[in-house]
């Protein structure tokens, strides 16, 4: 959640996620003691998340399966270049061909 808040130059207020055990009381309390609140979808229905499903295709589609695993490779590194390319360089058709970077400047000048 640390590196979330880092990244974002607003502050967020709530954070919803899925019921998995990765999000209950030691991630409630820190998310608390950041400020925010946390609100769960409704037990199995994940189409509640469909922008985190959505995004997970991506990821999945646009880095993971393009990833060589053979050598050494730096996961941190190359995640890196893959959220800075998704933000600042790959236009996203929701966005109507601009990059969330653009999107996010746009929403913070109003």
């Amino acid at each position: 959640m640390d590196y979330v808040v880092d990244k974002f130059p607003f502050r967020i207020h709530t954070v919803q996620t899925d019921n998995g055990h990765e999000f209950q009381s030691r991630f409630n309390w820190h998310v608390k003691d950041l400020g925010m609140e946390q609100r769960y979808i409704k037990v199995e229905r994940p189409q509640l998340n469909g922008k985190v499903e959505r995004s997970h295709l991506t990821d999945k589609k646009g880095f993971y399966q393009l990833l060589n695993y053979s050598g050494d490779v730096d996961l941190n590194k190359k995640i890196k270049q893959w959220e800075d390319f998704y933000n600042f360089d790959r236009y996203h058709g929701a966005f109507t061909g601009k990059t969330p970077y653009e999107i996010l400047m746009h929403h913070l000048k109003k």
